[in-house]
Order: structure tokens, then C-alpha cells, then sequence
């Protein structure tokens, strides 16, 4: 399976990645309407938001976060493109957790004096994030590097999202997020022959902090009936599965030397965590993607093979005004297959909320 070569990393000095560069599919930071959100009206869903807040307060993985005596040795044996994608999945992941960690701390603040429950909930969830990304960015200490994480906050972009899509975004990012965890770790616990790095023991735990993050914007997305009741709704909800689902493939087709590393078969991995994390949006959104339909996994993998062609015009030596012309017919048949997912019929999850678990 072809893919995408992994450049070696840029240093913004020794010991310090630069950031990777900011495109379409690197974390984004966000930034949101603060005081909308302080606004919204909770209570069809408090009880289940504040069940969730329980479980967040009881903070089952306060002592997981340990790293033990399996980390302390050399990792030179990881080497070539392995070490340089396993390097950029670690940057990647720890970007999109401080990412997180960002916006959870800031809608905390916030909201402190206008909403307590949801103030209390992004703190503690702000807690994790920050975990998650504190882990991460010692794995990359074990490779020499290591990320500037106050450097990011100062110098990374902020995107403004108004709070639906935030919504929508971090719910769809927390649920695929614990999919891709939990794989990951099930493939590692059946063969153990292929764990590269002890990281991948910790993901168990892990993707229930993404999960229950996950469950706590379910409940905030089913309390505002304009998310999930209308036609508008309907058409942004595939409109976000889709963003989700095509930057999942996209990322991993790039990447499968880092899948293949592991004994995971790309195709596969990305398959499997783009259905489970589908069935699991029935439970928050109106509707889901036909992913049974035989041109939707067809057209993703259509736009990915477009991807890594545009991958290799931009590090070529070719002059900017041959690379526009070659790279345009190539970001044409990428919204055009995008468009046709789209306009694929979706499954109504409405009409079996009841018998969805």
C-alpha cells in the first residue's frame, strides 16, 4: 500500500520539534462563542449530564497516567520511517489533546459564575486532556523530542467555531478517538509480538476518558433540540460525519507504514473505526452515514489516493504555477467524491432511537 513519506523533523531548537506545519487535516485549536454557550438551557438532559459529571469527578484513571520501568530503555531499535511516523502520530495526538485541553479550560473559566455544571465538567475534562497530552509528550522525550506546549498556545492559529460545531466536532473527535484507542489496544493484546512501544498498554483506560467525554457532549447536543431536530441539523450532522470520516482515512492511508509497523492492516483499522464510531453517532445525531452503501468506503479511498498525489507534487522541485495547475483536477475529483458520499442516502436514527443502546 503506497503512502506518504514521513519527512525527518524540523527543530525549533535542540531537543524541541517545530510544529508541524498546518494543513487540512494537523489538530486545529479552537476558539468558540463563550457567551452562547453560557447561555444554553441544560435541563431536558441534566440528569444524564450530571450522571456524567459523577464520573468525572471520580476520576478512575488518576493513578493510570504512571509511566513504568517498560519505558525506561533505549528506543534506537525503532528507526527509519517507523520512527518518523510513530514520532509524528505522538505529535499529532499530543497537539489534538492540548487542543482540547485549551478549550475546556477556557469554557471553564468562562462559564464559572453562569453555568456550574458545564464549568465543572470542562475542568475536569481540561484535566484529562492535559494528562493525555503530558503522557504524550514524554513518549516523545523517549525519541529525543519533545513539543513546546506553552510555544503552541502563543504561535498556533485558533480557529473560530460557533458552539453547535464545537459540538458536533469534539463529540465526533472524542467518540472516533476512543474507537481508534481501543483497537489499537485489542490488535496489541492479541499480538503482543507487535507492540513497538509500551504506550499502547495504557490506551484501554485511555479511550474511557475519550468516551465519557464523548457521552458528556452527547448530553449537551440532545439538550439543544435545534442540533438534532431540524433539516438543518440533519444536513450538518453529514456534514460533520463526513469531515470526520474522510480526515480519519486520509491520515491513516498516509500513514500505513506507522499502521503496518504494528501488524495493523490500514484498510482495515480505518474501515472498522469509521463503522464503529457511525453506529455509536446513532446515538446523538438524527442520522448516521450508509456506510454498507458500496461507493462510500470506495470514494473515501478514491479522495486518499488523490491525497498522496498531492502530497508529492507540493515536496517537488516543480515552480509553483506547475504545481497549481497539477494539483487542481486532483482537489476537483476530491470534493466530487466527497459530494457524492454526501448525497448518499443516510440512516434515519431518529426512527429507532428506542432501540439503540
Amino acid at each position: 500500500m503506497a503512502n506518504l513519506h514521513t519527512p525527518e523533523p524540523e527543530l525549533l531548537k535542540p531537543g524541541i520539534k517545530a510544529p508541524v506545519q498546518e494543513t487540512l487535516l494537523t489538530p486545529r485549536f479552537y476558539t468558540t462563542d463563550f457567551e452562547a454557550i453560557a447561555q444554553m438551557d441544560i435541563s431536558a438532559q441534566e440528569p444524564e449530564l450530571l450522571a456524567v459529571l459523577e464520573e468525572l469527578r471520580a476520576d478512575y484513571n488518576r493513578h493510570h497516567f504512571v509511566r513504568g520501568s517498560e519505558f525506561q530503555q533505549c528506543w534506537d531499535s525503532i528507526d527509519g520511517e517507523t520512527r518518523r511516523s510513530f514520532i509524528d502520530f505522538l505529535e499529532r495526538s499530543c497537539t489534538s489533546e492540548f487542543s482540547g485541553f485549551l478549550l475546556f479550560k477556557e469554557l471553564s473559566r468562562r462559564l464559572k459564575e453562569r453555568n456550574p455544571i458545564l464549568a465543572e465538567a470542562f475542568l475536569l475534562m481540561s484535566r484529562d486532556e492535559a494528562r493525555h497530552a503530558g503522557f504524550l509528550n514524554k513518549s516523545m522525550a523517549d525519541f529525543n523530542l519533545s513539543l513546546d506546549l506553552s510555544y503552541l498556545t502563543k504561535n498556533r492559529t485558533y480557529t473560530f467555531f460557533p458552539p453547535e460545531w464545537v459540538i458536533y466536532t469534539v463529540y465526533l473527535s472524542e467518540k472516533i478517538g476512543y474507537w481508534r484507542y481501543i483497537l489499537v489496544y485489542r490488535h496489541m493484546e492479541a499480538h503482543p509480538e507487535h507492540e513497538i512501544y509500551p504506550l499502547f498498554r495504557y490506551f484501554e483506560s485511555w479511550c474511557q476518558d475519550e468516551n465519557r467525554h464523548g457521552d458528556f457532549f452527547k448530553a449537551l447536543l440532545r439538550s439543544q433540540p435545534q442540533l438534532w431536530n431540524n433539516w438543518k441539523s440533519r444536513l450538518w450532522v453529514r456534514f460533520f460525519l463526513l469531515t470526520v470520516f474522510a480526515t480519519h482515512t486520509l491520515t491513516v492511508f498516509e500513514r500505513a507504514t506507522f499502521y503496518e509497523s504494528m501488524g495493523i492492516n490500514p484498510r482495515e483499522y480505518n474501515t472498522k473505526v469509521i463503522e464503529e464510531t457511525n453506529n455509536t453517532a446513532a446515538r446523538a445525531f438524527p442520522l448516521t452515514l450508509n456506510t454498507n452503501h458500496p461507493e462510500f468506503f470506495r470514494r473515501l479511498e478514491k479522495c486518499s489516493e488523490k491525497n498522496l498525489k498531492l502530497a508529492e507534487i507540493n515536496v517537488s522541485d516543480r515552480p509553483k504555477i506547475i504545481k497549481l495547475f497539477q494539483k487542481l483536477p486532483l482537489l476537483l475529483s476530491i470534493i466530487w467524491n466527497l459530494l457524492r458520499i454526501y448525497l448518499l442516502k443516510p440512516i434515519d436514527a431518529e426512527s429507532s432511537r428506542a432501540t439503540v443502546s
